[in-house]
């Protein structure tokens, strides 16, 4: 009202005012990778949050929605996406030419022909909403080749993912620079069977989280101008995640002359490690999507401080919480805890329930502990937290004996020894049926429920199909785990008594 009174005396709104008001109506549309097979429960998420309904891609692993630009700031506290980015445009039908040399150079003028300008205020905006962070380091290749094991693995387990069905790849191209990074076939990603069940997790964003190893070379656009037209010059990487086996092309190559096209129309400087901005270009068969990235890191990484060989990422745990319909005032227990990353998420998002995790292995146990610190000097710091803790408590214990009286426990949710990189599959035969009579001991006949991830999936069936009396299977979500294709099962307790090995009380 204000602003029109002031129009009608001839001053109308500043132009700062009138161009913020403009960016906040913007309306966006935001593509997110997700853990693969909880694509659904990212979408009812995102409507539950934001009220907008999503559109689940072919390409497994991601959601579309749209929102208002004013709502980024929501967008970037859900907790089951990894990644974000706003959508320039999405081609569902996209028709490549045949010959590598048409492909190619369709890519480059398709760049003109996008319509830039609403995503590029997207992300501008985007860029005014976060915290200021400490400028970006140049990523040191031993340590981060680390870190990224421990991350990327997610649960760590030792398989050989090498390029064997040269179905995708992934690549960053610094404009003209010839095969500045590539992934053949990214490990986390690739086809592990033609089986529809097997297929990658594909999760392109986390693109930038990989190793980088560039050429060495660098293009110098722009080395005559002044220090003052330099800093007005964005520098940006063109990311290309192609799947798919009719492409005459690779992604190295389309990020290149895609990259060089960009680089032609907007006058940008190709950097491939100190970018401001990271377009995307995402190939999935004849789906073509160009966006441009609204994450530096994947949302996942914001709980866990300490790793181990097994942590799980937060998006996933958060997806297996969810199945099992968390209700104010249950108690949730993770028996494998590990290094924490599903009863830290749990006492996060359902601060109503009270959470215990144990684990055998005493190391496991001190690293969650210090996850759980790290989490509360976080809390702490925040000006606007109250809170004086979180509804957690760890212990050491023994699996197949827990501490807890019988029928005590609503909801198990736990991350099961693939029999990999922990245990064996032969000690697997053995321990999975304990384990799931000794859930079944403590979890509430009749309304408990379980959600328990594993790999070793033959092994499980066995042992559920033992233990059928007192679990009942409900859903099964097929999901990727650090390339291995995995399973999460969500159980119902019956209403029989399972046998009690001894008192605690």
């Amino acid at each position: 009202r204000m602003a029109e009174a002031g129009a009608e005396v001839g001053q109308g709104p500043a132009p700062a005012q009138a161009q913020a008001q403009e960016d906040a109506e913007l309306a966006a549309v935001i593509g997110a990778t997700v853990p693969t097979g909880f694509e659904v429960t990212a979408a009812a998420e995102v409507q539950e949050k934001l009220g907008s309904a999503s559109r689940i891609s072919r390409d497994r692993g991601k959601i579309y929605f749209e929102v208002p630009a004013r709502s980024l700031p929501q967008v970037h506290r859900l907790r089951s996406v990894d990644n974000l980015f706003v959508v320039v445009q999405e081609f569902k039908d996209y028709q490549f030419k045949e010959n590598k040399e048409g492909a190619l150079k369709d890519l480059e003028d398709l760049v003109k022909q996008l319509p830039w300008t609403g995503p590029l205020k997207v992300w501008e905006l985007n860029n005014s909403l976060k915290k200021k962070k400490s400028k970006r380091k140049k990523p040191n290749l031993q340590s981060t080749a680390s870190k990224e094991k421990l991350n990327e693995d997610v649960e760590g387990e030792e398989t050989d993912q090498k390029d064997t069905s040269k179905q995708e790849d992934c690549a960053q191209s610094a404009a003209g620079v010839e095969a500045a990074c590539s992934r053949d076939t990214e490990k986390t990603q690739e086809v592990t069977s033609q089986n529809e069940e097997e297929e990658e997790d594909n999760e392109p964003l986390d693109a930038k989280d990989e190793l980088q190893t560039g050429s060495g070379s660098e293009t110098k656009a722009g080395d005559g101008e002044t220090s003052e037209e330099k800093a007005k010059v964005l520098k940006f990487r063109v990311t290309c995640n192609r799947a798919g086996d009719k492409h005459c092309f690779t992604s190295n190559e389309a990020a290149r002359d895609f990259g060089g096209a960009v680089q032609e129309h907007f006058q940008w400087k190709a950097d491939m490690t100190n970018f401001d901005v990271e377009v995307l270009l995402n190939i999935h068969n004849n789906e073509v999507v160009v966006g441009i990235a609204l994450t530096e890191e994947s949302l996942h990484r914001r709980n866990i401080t300490h790793f181990g060989p097994t942590t799980l990422r937060s998006t996933l745990a958060y997806g297996m919480l969810r199945l099992c319909d968390p209700q104010p005032t249950d108690i949730i227990v993770d028996p494998m805890c590990g290094t924490g990353a599903i009863p830290i998420e749990g006492a996060t998002e359902w601060p109503s329930c009270y959470h215990i995790a144990g684990d055998n292995n005493p190391q496991a146990v001190k690293r969650a502990a210090n996850n759980i610190c790290s989490l509360l000097r976080k809390n702490e710091n925040k000006e606007s937290s109250t809170s004086s803790g979180i509804p957690l408590d760890i212990i050491q214990w023994d699996i197949c004996n827990l501490p807890l009286r019988s029928g005590s426990v609503d909801i198990i949710v736990t991350d099961m020894p693939f029999g990999k990189r922990i245990g064996s599959k032969k000690k697997n035969w053995d321990l999975y049926p304990a384990c799931l009579m000794e859930m079944g001991r403590i979890c509430a006949p009749g309304t408990g429920r379980a959600v328990l991830l594993t790999q070793d999936k033959k092994c499980f069936a066995k042992a559920l199909s033992r233990m059928g009396h007192i679990w009942r299977k409900s859903q099964t979500v097929w999901v990727n785990v650090g390339g291995l294709h995995a399973a999460v099962y969500l159980l119902k307790r019956t209403w029989e008594r399972a046998e009690e090995k001894r008192s605690f009380w």
